[in-house]
């Protein structure tokens, strides 16, 4: 295990996620680190040391009276916002619950793009509470502002309502003013809670001259350590205490309070109300700040979107997003050049979008590749200068290796050569390129890829051989079609067939004597195999190298499944359009012309194991196994496969094209700290980093302890593992990445197609010094 003192930051690490945690100040740390030493004190103790730390308690509740305008109303020290919400909410609810009796259609309202703490919030206490009131939330427009209609419309009938000063995302703000209005117009009595996380050093905030009810506040939002905040409490609104015991906080919110935390309050609050401090910019300065991070931005990303208008917006956050580039792939770019930012969707094979940017009515692709880069308000010239320079700096990276077109004139470096698998919500495309004669091939495109593969053949002028299909369901886009459209030029033939395949083209033999056709990549062979039954035109396309007219079983490299064959299961065949005896014919011819370890790369990918075979699959598949074994009629076939086709569900709202086995092997871990003596003991190791290329580029770490690193992106693992067959016994592989996630993948994969000696290591760069 690591030590804690071995766990810092990286060095030169430039960090723009504010809006998540900050760092914490010197002052604010020293001020703790003090009372934690010098003034241990507890504040109810009535001696001089319990005084002493009583001053600091309540010197502190003055000083956040000053900053946040309360000169009346109740200031409470608590563990954070959370704690906020929960005891505001709880408070509201307790005391409207014989009114909600009374009432036909009690509501509870909260902004649609509140943090998530707030509607599960109001969820949860409305049933345990018995309230029995609807939760609803308020609409807002596309610039993310509050719709005053609605809230005139329903506050008749509303509880509470819970808004925000400015959204977390994407830094919009609501007029209080305004909304205080139309609230109070509509219903004077109204319990009305306002997050004021993210306005915090940013916005004034003279709350006791509005009627908010509820004000929570959080320390590390603004420089301070986690696990400390506060709560203002309008004089006179209903207050229920959520912690009982000793009585502390005037009886409020009992348990010793977080003298050290609080202590950290007072040295930022201190510079806060500081006029000739500088600490914390003003907002001219801090638009400044925003202007010259959009300008850098806007020159690296030609295609950039802001997801928020500027002039609503506080001027340490900027939420955009890349049209062609996922999310994933510009946060670990940044993160491998040591830029921390936050992405607005979910980084893993399920691919969510934001459901802030969803309320605001964005486009899909916004939403799904949103970037959030948030800067203090107590950041420097120099940082920004820093900053604007990585970005600038880490961008080159994806302009060398065609995730953005640049003036190059298709000079770029790029190592793009063999198969890539590129994987998007449990969907995989599949991309071979042939870098000695600048030619490319795509199977079963996705909308939400094409611009990347655009990019690519633009990027280093291929000619694109082929955009295919291995099957359409009838309610499917296809996108392949429109790829083939919008890249007419760089197509080498424009007559195809439904699925794509070239008119033109020659005829080769299989091992089993079948005669089918055939294109030409590079010096591979691609052949067409019929293989109906998922859907009636399904097809496989096997990619090898023909000798003497014949493509034999040993000489494919891949077969292109579709879903014919999954990696834990087989396609379904209840489908509008499946044919369950056709499947059964397909599966034998497939099994007549490949080898039991060809490479099948299908279309789904549910598991992250990229490739299988169909021997692999025979082992955790009892009826592909009596089929290939030919222990089964067709029949008998038949009815199995219904009685498995009815067992596939509804999985996390997308429906899924087979069933599903999970298939996971044990791997073997290196963790961090023991990584360095693992390598001096395995000198004959192999250190396999699975980044993608940018991110390798961005941050080039050529070598690990003097043992030399390859890189081999997790996109190319399936070709890895077709290149280094042969060493699947006697070599080492140990895979890194940033945090391990992808490197348990990759490692995975090779473990389950039988490389013997694998390892990987959990938390990865991230916690390698």
């Amino acid at each position: 295990m690591l030590n804690l003192t071995d766990i810092q930051p990286q060095a030169d690490e430039i960090y723009l996620d504010n809006n998540a945690t900050t760092p914490v100040l010197p002052q604010a740390a020293e001020a703790a680190i003090h009372t934690m030493n010098l003034c241990y004190g507890n504040p109810s103790s009535s001696h001089m040391t319990g005084l002493k730390a009583k001053y600091i308690l309540e010197s502190t509740r003055t000083l956040a009276r000053q900053v946040i305008g309360a000169d009346r109303g109740e200031i409470i020290f608590t563990s954070g916002a959370t704690e906020g919400i929960q005891t505001s909410i709880i408070s509201a609810l307790n005391a409207c619950r014989e009114q909600a009796k009374l009432m036909d259609s009690p509501v509870l309202l909260y902004g649609a793009t509140e943090h998530k703490a707030v509607p599960e919030t109001l969820k949860h206490w409305n049933n345990m509470l018995n309230i029995n009131a609807q939760v609803v939330a308020i609409p807002v427009d596309e610039r993310g502002i509050l719709d005053g209609e609605f809230i005139a419309k329903h506050a008749a009938n509303a509880l509470m309502i819970c808004t925000m000063v400015a959204n977390n995302e994407t830094g919009v703000f609501q007029d209080l003013g305004k909304l205080e209005q139309v609230i109070r117009a509509n219903n004077p009595d109204v319990l009305w809670m306002v997050d004021c996380v993210q306005g915090l050093g940013k916005i004034n905030l003279d709350i006791a001259k509005t009627s908010i009810d509820y004000a929570p506040f959080s320390g590390h939002k603004l420089y301070g350590p986690k696990g400390i905040g506060m709560l203002y409490v309008r004089q006179n609104a209903p207050y229920t205490a959520i912690i009982a015991g000793g009585g502390q906080e005037s009886g409020l919110r009992s348990g010793t309070e977080n003298l050290p935390g609080i202590a950290s309050l007072n040295a930022i609050f201190n510079l806060l109300v500081d006029q000739d401090d500088n600490t914390f910019k003003s907002h001219d300065v801090l638009c400044a700040y925003r202007q010259q991070l959009a300008e850098t931005l806007n020159k690296a990303f030609p295609n950039i979107v802001y997801n928020h208008d500027f002039s609503c917006s506080l001027p340490t956050t900027l939420n955009f997003s890349v049209k062609g580039l996922a999310s994933k792939d510009i946060m670990d770019l940044f993160d491998a050049a040591r830029i921390r930012v936050s992405s607005g969707s979910a980084c893993s094979s399920k691919v969510t979008g934001s459901f802030v940017l969803d309320a605001m009515g964005k486009p899909k692709w916004q939403s799904e590749g949103a970037i959030r880069l948030s800067f203090g308000p107590a950041a420097t010239q120099e940082e920004i200068d820093r900053a604007c320079k990585a970005i600038e700096d880490a961008v080159i990276a994806m302009q060398h290796h065609c995730l953005l077109l640049a003036d190059t004139d298709g000079e770029s470096d790029a190592d793009v050569d063999g198969l890539q698998q590129w994987g998007y919500d449990n969907q995989i495309t599949w991309c071979y390129v042939d870098q000695s004669q600048r030619q490319v091939l795509l199977i079963d495109p996705i909308p939400e890829l094409s611009e990347r593969f655009q990019t690519l053949v633009n990027c280093r002028q291929f000619n694109v051989v082929g955009i295919l299909n291995t099957h359409l369901h009838r309610e499917q886009d296809d996108c392949a079609s429109m790829l083939r459209t919008v890249m007419s030029d760089a197509m080498t033939t424009t007559s195809v067939d439904a699925l794509g395949w070239p008119d033109e083209g020659v005829s080769v033999k299989l091992e089993n004597g079948q005669q089918v056709d055939a294109i030409q990549i590079g010096n591979k062979t691609l052949a067409k195999l019929n293989l109906p039954g998922h859907t009636e035109n399904s097809r496989a396309y096997l990619l090898g190298d023909v000798i003497d007219g014949v493509l034999k079983k040993d000489n494919i490299d891949y077969v292109f499944a579709g879903d014919l064959i999954q990696i834990g299961g087989l396609g379904r065949s209840d489908l509008h359009g499946s044919i369950p005896e056709h499947l059964y014919d397909s599966i034998r011819l497939l099994a007549d012309v490949i080898s039991p370890d060809t490479l099948l790369c299908p279309a789904h990918d549910y598991q992250q194991l990229f490739s299988t075979t169909l021997a692999l699959e025979a082992t955790s598949n009892p009826l592909l196994a009596k089929l290939l074994m030919e222990n089964i009629s067709k029949a008998e076939f038949i009815a199995e496969k219904a009685k498995l086709d009815a067992a596939i569900g509804m999985h996390e709202e997308q429906q899924l094209c087979g069933l599903i086995a999970q298939q996971n092997k044990s791997l073997i871990d290196v963790s961090p700290d023991k990584l360095q003596r693992f390598l001096v003991e395995n000198p004959d190791v192999q250190v396999v980093d699975v980044r993608e290329p940018h991110e390798f580029e961005a941050h080039r770490r050529a070598y690990l302890d003097d043992l030399k690193i390859v890189n081999i992106p997790l996109t190319r693992i399936t070709d890895f593992i077709h290149r280094f067959t042969g060493e699947k016994k006697q070599t080492k592989f140990i895979c890194i990445c940033r945090s391990g996630s992808r490197s348990g993948a990759a490692a995975n994969a090779l473990k389950r197609m039988d490389f013997e000696r694998v390892y990987h290591v959990p938390g990865g760069f991230a916690l390698v010094n």
